[in-house]
């Protein structure tokens, strides 16, 4: 770190769950108080919470309405938002290099540096398409906020198109971990929604939806009772699950199987695995996921002042025998302890102590029709398998946290209530 005078720049790279969050409250404490510089660089100008991105895709939430702005949530929060995506670092000058920056056909910005004293790496992941052929020409992912509206505009088309000629909408959605799943349900709520409007008279004869996985069961990351529940849910629904099935190819049509078949298709998702994108640098040791190996202390490769969280890294814990989950709850608590401890090590000269993960539980929400959990290994009911109701305000209080985190008590309250007005008055799903 500068061992000169000035304040120490702490440069963030990715706003998602852990880097906005991060930046937020950094930025309220050392930021304010002009203890440090924060910079938040993202590659976009909004921010929405990645758990709900199956719901704007659908179009069963107002994803306007949910976005956060970096530029005015910034100047509120006393950071800086830098508009830009990691292309490398240079470990030695202790700055980072970012890709030229287009909006539209218009290049704003030609590739650029950004010196830090302390680097944050939270820039997620994506699907992994593991190289299968056709997928990245003829699929949607479903992994930021301009994907899962590039998904909606042609699903409304394709919709469009079954109201004024009869013709079913195919989907097919390859992936059964709970981007998979809760896209299927929500998108078979949509139609349910629709059919009140008129026009689309039986949603589950108007459009078939069918989840693939490679594995032998759904949800293979869950407990197998969440799993088991779920996949009965969304049977029920019409959802068709094939599940220990191969997917070797995707075409203008549907997807090609392993042993042959075909799974045709209108429109096709790729929501399996994930992979994150590293920055070019040799010296950062990174697994075949593509995500950077940290230390107990989330630094990378035992450098003290370059540091991972969330998907974009993979931490073993100690005794553990593989890599803590890319999920919102393990990204949520990694930026929480840099909050806590990063500025006292900042004064103090000393390393970050080690990071130790709570597992509070999973939860998986199939839109309105129900949702399923556990509560952890923490608490009286450890372990415990909770659905319904109790699932569902558990699910959507994990949302409501975050809005709180980044917003504090009142303004969360306010986007609450304004969300609430907004549904007495429009639409229930996006029609245009």
């Amino acid at each position: 770190m500068s061992t000169s005078t000035r304040r120490p720049r702490i440069v963030i790279v990715g706003g998602g769950v852990a880097g906005l969050l991060l930046a937020t409250r950094l930025g309220r404490s050392m930021g304010r108080r002009g203890d440090a510089e924060v910079v938040l660089v993202d590659r976009g100008p909004t921010h929405v919470w990645k758990p709900m991105l199956h719901t704007f895709a659908a179009g069963t939430w107002n994803v306007f309405q949910q976005q956060v702005q970096y530029l005015t949530h910034a100047h509120k929060n006393h950071f800086e938002f830098v508009p830009g995506s990691l292309k490398s670092i240079d470990t030695a000058r202790g700055s980072i290099r970012l890709h030229p920056l287009d909006i539209g056909a218009t290049r704003v910005a030609e590739e650029r540096d950004e010196f830090f004293d302390e680097l944050i790496l939270a820039h997620g992941s994506q699907a992994n398409d593991f190289n299968t052929p056709g997928v990245k020409q003829h699929c949607y992912f479903i992994d930021g906020q301009q994907q899962a509206e590039e998904f909606n505009t042609e699903l409304r088309a394709n919709l469009a198109r079954s109201y004024i000629t009869g013709e079913r909408v195919d989907i097919a959605i390859v992936g059964g971990g709970a981007t998979g799943v809760e896209l299927a349900a929500e998108l078979s709520r949509l139609m349910e929604i629709a059919s009140a409007y008129g026009g689309i008279e039986d949603a589950r004869e108007r459009m078939q939806i069918t989840l693939l996985d490679g594995s032998p069961r759904i949800l293979s990351a869950f407990p197998e009772n969440i799993a088991r529940s779920a996949a009965a849910q969304l049977e029920a629904l019409g959802i068709s699950i094939m599940t220990g099935v191969g997917v070797v190819a995707a075409d203008a049509t549907g997807f090609v199987l392993q042993d042959g078949s075909r799974v045709d298709a209108h429109l096709k998702v790729w929501a399996a695995g994930i992979c994150a994108v590293p920055p070019d640098d040799g010296q950062l040791e990174i697994n075949r996921a593509g995500q950077l190996v940290i230390g107990e202390n989330l630094a990378v490769n035992g450098r003290r002042h370059i540091y991972a969280i969330g998907d974009c890294a993979s931490l073993i814990p100690q005794g553990g025998e593989r890599p803590l989950p890319a999920t919102a709850q393990v990204a949520n608590q990694q930026a929480q302890h840099l909050v806590k401890h990063l500025p006292r090590c900042l004064r103090q000269g000393t390393p970050v102590p080690a990071f130790h993960f709570r597992d509070l539980g999973s939860l998986v929400s199939l839109s309105n029709y129900n949702a399923f959990g556990t509560l952890g290994r923490l608490g009286f009911f450890r372990g415990g398998f909770i659905q319904g109701k109790f699932a569902q305000i558990s699910h959507a209080y994990l949302y409501r946290r975050h809005q709180f985190l980044l917003h504090g008590a009142f303004r969360a309250s306010a986007l609450w209530l304004a969300e609430r007005a907004n549904a007495l008055v429009q639409p229930k799903i996006r029609i245009s």
